[in-house]
């Protein structure tokens, strides 16, 4: 085995992709996963996952957290778990902020003790965002833009990401954060986000919804250059150097799109003749946000081997091969 990683958020969009990263590298890897979803990569594809251990727990649960990383013996973490729809946390912000804050802080508490406790080199990677910024004040954000999240979502993230750098500069860490753009790609089980719901509004034979203007600027990642980024930070955690890294890292293409342009380009891509219907009904939403990845180019020699057009075509074909399993609402 290469190395023992424990994964949190496995089934998820970005886990799923990062898990069959790892599984590639011959990790023995092992995730929590709190509900069994079929419809998860995890379990609609289990010839990819072949090996893998799941654990059963909840991110709030310290003990089954302890347990994992001595049981196991785990050398590497990457913490992904975390309630990530907008909508949701503004419906529902006690939940989002319990789940994202409070269950950063036990991962990191248990990473602490147990990395002390040993004498080999342990690394952990935890999943920031972009949303932890908050409104983009500048062309765009580096990683010495302040983080100013203000809804509920992008608070939870700028205070994980605190949290973390706290870890670090008081007791000394090892672990390394991950501020990326917007994933996309096969796996997506979150009907509401702009492109599986799109993708699958089309193969049904629907007009896709815009739930804003369409007028929103994000940047994107395809999620298999998102999970070599994951990996990227990872492996130079355990480099020789790893002392000159710096903490934080922002990943993505650097292309400002809008939520009129993507959604075109899907419809284009599919050779479709369906009009979107622009709903102009989101709220709390930032603007624009556009990142800054020159750094991690230069410290971690990242660079995106898909890019958004050949990500989308990719995943275009994987909604297309599993549009019958898929059962959530578009709209």
């Amino acid at each position: 085995m290469h190395r023992t990683s424990f994964v949190t958020g496995a089934s998820g969009l970005l886990g799923a992709a990062l898990v069959q990263r790892l599984l590639k590298r011959s990790d023995q890897v092992v995730c929590l996963v709190r509900d069994h979803v079929p419809t998860s990569r995890l379990f609609l594809e289990p010839e990819n996952y072949r090996g893998l251990i799941l654990v059963n727990g909840d991110i709030l649960d310290r003990q089954v957290l302890r347990r994992v990383l001595y049981e196991y013996e785990i050398d590497s973490v990457f913490h992904l778990a975390a309630q990530t729809l907008v909508g949701v946390a503004n419906r529902d912000p006690i939940d989002t902020l319990k789940v994202n804050i409070e269950g950063t802080w036990n991962l990191l508490e248990e990473f602490r003790q147990y990395s002390a406790s040993s004498k080999k080199t342990k690394a952990l990677v935890l999943a920031s965002s972009d949303k932890a910024y908050g409104n983009m004040l500048s062309e765009s954000y580096d990683e010495n833009s302040a983080l100013k999240g203000e809804h509920p979502y992008d608070v939870s993230k700028s205070c994980c990401d605190l949290i973390a750098q706290a870890y670090k500069k008081t007791y000394g860490i090892n672990l390394g954060i991950t501020r990326c753009g917007n994933f996309f790609g096969p796996g997506d089980l979150n009907g509401s986000r702009l492109i599986p719901g799109t993708i699958l509004s089309i193969l049904r034979g629907h007009a896709p919804v815009i739930r804003s203007d369409g007028s929103l600027i994000r940047d994107y990642i395809y999620v298999e250059d998102g999970a070599d980024a994951y990996v990227s930070l990872e492996e130079a955690l355990f480099a020789p150097k790893k002392e000159s890294l710096n903490v934080a890292y922002n990943f993505s293409y650097g292309e400002k799109r809008s939520v009129l342009e993507v959604t075109d380009r899907i419809i284009e891509l599919m050779k479709s003749k369906m009009k979107p219907v622009v709903m102009n009904e989101a709220k709390n939403e930032i603007p624009a946000q556009h990142l800054d990845s020159s750094r991690a180019r230069r410290d971690l020699n990242w660079k995106p081997t898909f890019g958004f057009d050949d990500g989308l075509v990719r995943t275009i074909e994987w909604y297309r091969r599993h549009q019958n399993d898929l059962k959530f609402n578009t709209v």
